[in-house]
């Protein structure tokens, strides 16, 4: 088997601000095709956006609707990395350790409320 492409895809309840989302951390464009949107960088699809009316956000790490898949994206400028995610909508749903050596992380959910995590090198 040979896969062309790899895509994580997201349910949302809101569409356009979930792909908007994914669209500017990833640094790319949004294609919209009526209730599926997907994340395309440099031409080559990231991340898929399923409209999904009825979505109940996961609650992070064990709450009543568990997540079912979280993404860990490692980042060389944590500070810088943050600050975008924040301004795209994200929230801190777990401050990072402050680790002075070894990896650290940081845990967010996105505007849907799917946990996602910075990580990096301290």
């Amino acid at each position: 088997m040979r896969i062309k492409h790899q895509v994580v895809t997201f349910d949302a309840a809101d569409l356009a601000a979930e792909s908007r989302f994914w669209a500017g951390v990833l640094g790319g464009e949004v294609d919209e095709d009526g209730d599926w949107h997907m994340v395309l960088v440099d031409g080559a699809p990231r991340i898929g956006v399923q409209l999904a009316p009825g979505h109940t956000p996961p609650v992070w790490p064990d709450g009543p609707v568990p997540q079912q898949v979280h993404l860990d994206l490692w980042v060389e400028d944590f500070p810088e990395a943050h600050a975008q995610v924040t301004a795209l909508g994200a929230t801190v749903l777990k401050a990072a350790t402050g680790a002075t050596s070894g990896d650290d992380f940081q845990v967010y959910a996105d505007p849907a409320g799917h946990p996602f995590c910075l990580c990096w090198l301290a």
